[in-house]
């Protein structure tokens, strides 16, 4: 453990919303807040997700998100429908465009992630990869 007054929690959540912030200075064109980027970016890997689900995934409860994929489907870059065999689960899809835009994020945090991480060892890389594997896994 790190001296006392360090806290992986809070240099975490310090982060978290600095590189969320970053990111959407850096997509400004895209026209898109934090949140609205985080949902695509959780989004962009194609499986869909019930709004519970995706509210696990970037940490926001399911009646916040609900203003945020209103955003998005109001632009076109999600749709909400059911899920077969249980019509009250509402399933998150991308559509072309916002698997489109949903790349675009996915390409910028992908730099961003080079220009941040680019310089570790991939022993410290597996090292910070288990850390947040392990924080991951005690919130569920």
């Amino acid at each position: 453990m790190e001296p006392t007054g360090w806290s992986a929690l809070l240099a975490l959540q310090r982060a978290t919303h600095a590189t969320l912030q970053l990111l959407a200075a850096e997509l400004v064109d895209l026209d898109l807040t934090a949140s609205e980027i985080s949902a695509l970016a959780n989004l962009a890997d194609g499986r869909p997700r019930t709004v519970s689900q995706l509210g696990a995934d970037i940490g926001s409860r399911p009646t916040t998100l609900t203003s945020v994929l209103d955003r998005l489907e109001r632009r076109g870059l999600v749709t909400r429908g059911t899920r077969p065999g249980d019509r009250r689960a509402v399933l998150i899809e991308l559509t072309d465009a916002g698997r489109a835009t949903a790349a675009v994020i996915r390409d910028a945090i992908s730099a961003l992630e080079q220009r941040a991480l680019g310089g570790l060892s991939s022993e410290t890389l597996n090292g910070l990869r288990a850390g947040l594997d392990a924080l991951t896994e005690v919130a569920r």
